[in-house]
């Protein structure tokens, strides 16, 4: 049993070890607090609920924001795409977002010098929030008819006497 454990647990060891210094990933990630890429700093993936980015550094990656605005300052770059729902996305002059930009329910502000090299794709109106949540709306009425559907079938309505008068 010695000779099985003892191995074991200096690969199980030795493979902490590898993890814990190769995990320096720049991926950011937050719900509900607002996320800040600093002058000279570089971030990768960005990922945010109910909050907003702040980029006055460099994003090497994409950004996703549930619910939250997106700004880049002057002179800095996105690299990936952009994709919000439910908030805007502001540039000031000379940013550039290397990918695709896709806003639905919000807007695209961006200063006269600023570029987008992909597409974009920008569903204004505070409608498009209802969009992603119709699946979930139509399975909830569906569960809805069939509820009052088995509760009126069961339900025995009393039976007025027939030869009696109001």
């Amino acid at each position: 049993m010695r000779r099985i454990l003892l191995p074991a647990a200096l690969l199980l060891l030795a493979a902490a070890h590898a993890f814990a210094f190769t995990n320096n990933s720049k991926d950011r990630s937050s719900m509900g607090n607002d996320i800040v890429v600093h002058e000279g700093e570089t971030a990768q993936d960005i990922a945010c609920a109910f909050c907003s980015v702040h980029i006055h550094g460099d994003v090497k990656g994409d950004v996703a924001v549930l619910f939250g605005n997106v700004s880049v300052d002057a002179d800095h770059s996105i690299a990936g795409d952009v994709a919000i729902l439910g908030g805007n996305l502001h540039l000031d002059s000379n940013s550039l977002i290397g990918g695709d930009v896709a806003i639905a329910a919000g807007s695209l502000t961006s200063a006269e010098n600023a570029s987008v090299r992909g597409d974009r794709a920008i569903l204004p109106g505070r409608f498009w929030l209802l969009v992603p949540f119709a699946p979930l709306l139509l399975f909830i009425g569906i569960i809805w008819l069939i509820v009052y559907l088995v509760r009126r079938r069961r339900y025995q309505f009393p039976a007025h006497p027939q030869h009696r008068p109001f």
